[in-house]
């Protein structure tokens, strides 16, 4: 089993990297190979609604969102981390998201999603918020922890003096661990779940 952890911070060894090198390190104990890519300072673009992604199979602007989408399709679990900025997450990471999730047309459903924050001090539930939004738009089951996934630092030093951030990506991992396994027997069993044609209503009367 495979899981992919984003780091979305400018910085690659800084707190971001502590909370997700701290479930790395449980995902190898649990025996599921893990793979962290560091993006947060790296020129992407936002979408630009241009469309072309339906006709190629992947997105027009040729950067780490093309470089990663075969990463996340091979994965059974993705963590997306990302520093607080204004209470919410890191723009490079947003744009990168957004482009990986709309241009990739691959079945996202059951892939076992996590979001894990940091910052200084406040804005950590709205950015844990928003980054959740790309998972339950996909279909994708959302780890939970022993709180909301977040450590307090405003380097790499403050967070690992952070002992509950700490325990909180420890209890995090392991229950991704348990899930993606859990969910990896049930496909087994019993497949993924019947699906419908998509409807898309828009709000137009």
């Amino acid at each position: 089993m495979k899981v992919l952890l984003i780091n979305g911070s400018p910085h690659a060894k800084g707190s971001t990297y502590t909370a997700l090198h701290e479930m790395e390190k449980v995902f190898t104990e649990n025996g599921i190979e893990a793979e962290i890519v560091h993006i947060g300072n790296k020129d992407i673009r936002g979408c630009v609604a241009c469309g072309a992604c339906s006709k190629l199979g992947k997105c027009a602007f040729s950067d780490m969102v093309n470089e990663v989408a075969p990463k996340f399709e091979e994965a059974d679990g993705l963590v997306v981390g990302s520093p607080v900025y204004y209470a919410s997450a890191n723009a490079t990471l947003t744009a990168f998201l957004d482009r990986l999730f709309y241009s990739t047309h691959f079945d996202k459903t059951m892939k076992v999603g996590a979001s894990v924050v940091s910052a200084r001090r406040g804005g950590l539930s709205a950015t844990f918020d928003e980054l959740n939004k790309y998972f339950t738009i996909s279909g994708m089951p959302v780890a939970s922890g022993q709180y909301w996934n977040s450590i307090h630092g405003n380097n790499a030093d403050e967070a690992q003096q952070d002992l509950e951030g700490l325990q909180i990506m420890r209890t995090l991992a392991r229950n991704m661990s348990f899930l993606m396994k859990s969910i990896q027997l049930g496909k087994e069993s019993f497949g993924l779940p019947e699906k419908e044609p998509r409807v898309g209503t828009n709000f137009i009367r």
